[in-house]
């Protein structure tokens, strides 16, 4: 990735890291991001490859878990074999405490990556090894070694969206669904941090704790498209609609919602919510289950552009959508050889799966020793449903 440039403001270092894929206008879309969209299937050939899956899985002794952003199909395939849909942190500790010995993970790399940092002794697969995130690409470990290295004194705390060898330079990984306690416990702990690598969920944390923060500034290409003035126009039309946002949006967008949280806490808010119309600003493969959860509200995706555009609601993961059903097929029916690498399991350098495991289980154990620090970190923030 190409540095682009950097900038200061109080309290806040930036190291500008974009996502270099712009359009003629120099907008970044998640259109032209490069990333292979699997065949849509249909029909006798979708009921057939599913029928195949569950086969594999349970041959293979296997476990399929998912992210919400993938495909409603995959989900329901997660659920319907035993397996798990959920947000990054939920993945990470679903994996780690299954007794399957082989994790299959649809998502993208850094998430079959920190399943194999925490379970080194099981495979994991992915239908498509390429499937990234823009936050991942934006964070080089080379690089952002050098910017630790230039703040000794702050403790690093790392996005679970990084590579392993960034996660290995940390003190602490954190997922949306705990970032605010972790750094709220180090915070009157007394420590400074360094945060990597979402600049608009590193703002939004140090504005909600008030802790000393230098964060790296990278973004997310989806969440960062969402428009504030088309979302203010929208709710305009909606007046009764609550608005639920993702941190990784920009702070316009944030000031605009009424909850602000994890994917899980997004769902909780539309399950228990009591207005029947929500705006969802984040990846529009999360109102699968939303609408599973809760068939009898309506759903109106957030915008992502301006009148001209030609896409108003196009938040969707370009990486995530390279999880198919042929690829998880594939992924777990490969034979493979004596001589050639699987093309669908992760590897995780041993030296940098050693180091970053410290970082991760360190979070694992704070949420699970501390759900009450969870509990008072999100209320307040999640604004009209309390804790989430």
């Amino acid at each position: 990735m190409q540095k682009t440039s950097e900038t200061l403001r109080p309290s806040m270092g930036q190291v500008m890291f974009d996502f270099p894929r712009q359009d003629a206008g120099g907008g970044v879309c998640t259109a032209q991001a490069w990333a292979r969209v699997p065949e849509a299937l249909e029909g006798h050939r979708r009921d057939a490859l599913l029928a195949e899956m569950k086969d594999l899985l349970a041959a293979r002794n296997a476990v399929l878990v998912a992210h919400y952003y993938v495909d409603g199909a995959i989900q329901d395939l997660a659920w319907d074999t035993g397996g798990f849909v959920a947000d990054s942190l939920e993945m990470a500790r679903f994996g780690k405490n299954h007794k399957a010995q082989t994790l299959v993970v649809a998502g993208v790399r850094f998430m079959g990556e920190t399943a194999k940092i925490l379970s080194p002794e099981k495979t994991v697969l992915m239908p498509d090894l390429e499937a990234t995130c823009s936050l991942d690409l934006g964070c080089p470990a080379e690089d952002f070694a050098a910017f630790c290295d230039a703040h000794p004194d702050r403790t690093v705390v790392v996005y679970a969206n990084t590579s392993a060898a960034v996660k290995a330079r940390a003190d602490v990984m954190v997922t949306s669904s705990c970032a605010l306690a972790v750094v709220h416990d180090l915070h009157e702990k007394g420590q400074k941090i360094l945060f990597a690598p979402d600049r608009h969920l590193g703002r939004y944390i140090q504005e909600q704790t008030g802790a000393d923060m230098l964060c790296w500034e990278g973004h997310c290409i989806v969440h960062d498209e969402f428009k504030a003035s088309e979302l203010a126009a929208l709710k305009a039309k909606h007046p009764k609609a609550m608005v639920v946002v993702h941190p990784e949006a920009t702070k316009g967008v944030i000031d605009l919602a009424d909850v602000v949280g994890s994917t899980s806490a997004m769902i909780k808010a539309v399950v228990e919510g009591a207005a029947q119309e929500y705006i969802v600003a984040t990846d529009q493969g999360i109102l699968h289950r939303m609408r599973q959860l809760a068939p009898g509200k309506r759903l109106i995706e957030a915008p992502t552009a301006g009148t001209s555009a030609t896409c108003k609601s196009c938040a969707h993961c370009p990486w995530m959508a390279m999880n198919g059903l042929v690829g998880l097929r594939d992924c777990l029916a490969y034979k493979g050889t004596d001589t050639a690498q699987n093309p669908f399991e992760v590897f995780v350098d041993q030296a940098i799966g050693a180091k970053a495991v410290n970082c991760i289980d360190r979070m694992l154990r704070f949420t699970a020793e501390n759900p009450e620090k969870l509990a008072r970190a999100q209320h307040g923030f999640v604004k009209n449903i309390g804790a989430a």
